[in-house]
């Protein structure tokens, strides 16, 4: 398959360079003239997509996604597919995937989970918003980039799945760690902690995978001195846009709320960016009720 390939950073890279592994045609552009190997450089975002049957965008956020909605749209094919894996606000993923069947294109907006490694290994989870058509197209380039895509229904569907369930994971890691230090202030066993609540009612992703706590559970990122696996500025962002979409649909989310606002507070005030999400569990430590 011939793919255009638009956003070749820490998530993008991976991608590409895992679908040119599997012996796909990807060319690929990168504002800042990062290039893959085993992936065609192109001089232009145009250029990228010319020709191709599937062009794949991994931006930053949903002003940057329009602009290059707006660049390559135009230069693609009639019934090629515009397969969008940023995580970005639904209306701007709406937005977009309106734009492109205007134009006689499939739209997929397809956010993903499962991070750096995930991107690396090709174990990434897809939740896909779009057209049936487009989704059976791009099903055996999620298998490679991969592990799991699930079609959740029409455009914007696939960033509302994703801004859900980060805004789950956000409040569970925050309270995970708020419990991890307050066992510790009562004496309790940081193994014995894990090893109740991993088998017990209070488990979660946060607890059972991703233990925020060094030297227990399976290996994460409080092991490597909380270097991010998830920086904790891109959960702020996806708290971010939670927020905006509860506005949005007039929906009642204040533990998410609540969530938003400590994660702002630990990377704009305190040192949290540029640290793992998990990195609230030494936080948590230093602070006192008061």
């Amino acid at each position: 398959m011939k793919i255009g390939f638009i956003g070749l950073g820490n998530m993008g890279g991976p991608m590409a360079a895992n679908l040119a592994k599997a012996g796909h045609d990807v060319t690929g552009f990168d504002a800042a003239g990062v290039t893959i190997e085993g992936v065609t450089p192109a001089a232009s975002a145009e250029e990228a997509v010319k020709g191709a049957q599937v062009a794949i965008t991994m931006l930053p956020n949903g002003k940057i996604l329009r602009s290059v909605a707006d660049q390559i749209i135009p230069a693609m094919d009639k019934g090629a597919v515009f397969l969008d894996c940023s995580t970005v606000d639904v209306d701007s993923a709406r937005a977009v995937a309106e734009q492109a069947q205007a134009a006689g294109l499939s739209a997929l907006d397809a956010p993903v989970s499962g991070g750096v490694g995930g991107a690396q290994g090709g174990t990434l989870t897809f939740m896909v918003g779009g057209d049936e058509d487009g989704f059976n197209t791009a099903k055996e380039l999620f298998d490679i980039m991969g592990q799991k895509a699930v079609h959740c229904g029409p455009s914007g569907n696939g960033q509302a799945a994703k801004i859900c369930n980060n805004m789950i994971l956000g409040a569970t890691m925050i309270v995970t760690c708020e419990a991890f230090a307050l066992a510790d202030k009562l004496g309790l066993d940081r193994q014995a902690m894990f090893d109740v609540v991993s088998t017990s009612s209070g488990q979660s992703w946060s607890m059972n995978t991703y233990c925020p706590a060094p030297g227990v559970g399976p290996s994460s990122p409080s092991d490597n001195d909380y270097k991010p696996g998830f920086a904790a500025e891109l959960m702020l962002k996806d708290l971010r846009l939670a927020q905006e979409a509860a506005s949005s649909a007039d929906a009642d989310t204040p533990i998410g709320e609540a969530a938003m606002k400590l994660y702002a507070q630990f990377v704009e005030d305190e040192d949290g960016l540029g640290r793992d999400f998990s990195a609230m569990l030494p936080r948590f430590e230093k602070r006192t009720r008061n």
